[in-house]
């Protein structure tokens, strides 16, 4: 599975998914409620001011993709969205609770390394400590048909990678490498060396 959407789609997504989970009664969503969440100022990274008509335009464009379900209950004109991105009977797309919960907190706030995930997911998922999102992380990184997440490189004074989804039309993205992994300590020493060599060719 290979998506490129686009930042406003995948905050519409994100949102279906994290309601799914965390207001069940409520689900499948109106058009207003998917608005609210999309434009929440708390646990979205960055906070966005949809229109109605702007996530309309997002919902009709994921219909199409087959990535949203829209219905309406006999004699009722609202209609409710749901996604079906992942575990729904028309799709092939299965992921536990832990890998939703992982890749709705990215689709939500962006790239956030493991101990980030963890203490985000509360309402999503518990997970017990790190390492169990690293776990989590390892499967969607090695898909098979296509991976959903890729780590970063390693910022400089961070102990840990943070992780992104690849499902962004949009993002700017710098992959882990040797040169990016390495450490602070270890290119002040190299530096250091190459002085001295400098200074003893001079001398």
């Amino acid at each position: 599975m290979k998506l490129t959407l686009s930042a406003a789609a995948l905050r519409v997504l994100g949102c279906l998914l994290e309601k799914e989970v965390t207001t069940r009664e409520q689900y499948p969503l109106s058009l207003n409620a998917v608005v609210s969440a999309c434009n929440h100022k708390s646990n979205r990274e960055p906070v966005m001011n949809l229109s109605e008509t702007e996530v309309q335009n997002q919902l009709d464009q994921l219909e199409k993709m087959h990535l949203v379900t829209a219905s309406s209950a006999s004699g009722q004109r609202v209609v409710k969205y749901a996604q079906r991105f992942c575990n729904s009977a028309f799709g092939t797309l299965k992921l536990n609770s832990a890998e939703v919960a992982v890749l709705t907190l990215l689709l939500l706030r962006g790239a956030q390394t493991p101990g980030e995930l963890r203490t985000r997911s509360g309402r999503l998922h518990e997970f017990t400590d790190v390492s169990e999102v690293e776990q989590t992380l390892n499967p969607l990184l090695q898909r098979d048909d296509s991976a959903m997440v890729m780590r970063l490189a390693r910022e400089p004074g961070r102990r840990e990678h943070r992780f992104i989804h690849l499902l962004s039309d949009e993002a700017e993205l710098s992959p882990e490498s040797d040169a990016d992994a390495t450490e602070p300590g270890d290119l002040a020493a190299r530096v250091t060396a190459l002085e001295h060599q400098v200074a003893q060719l001079q001398a």
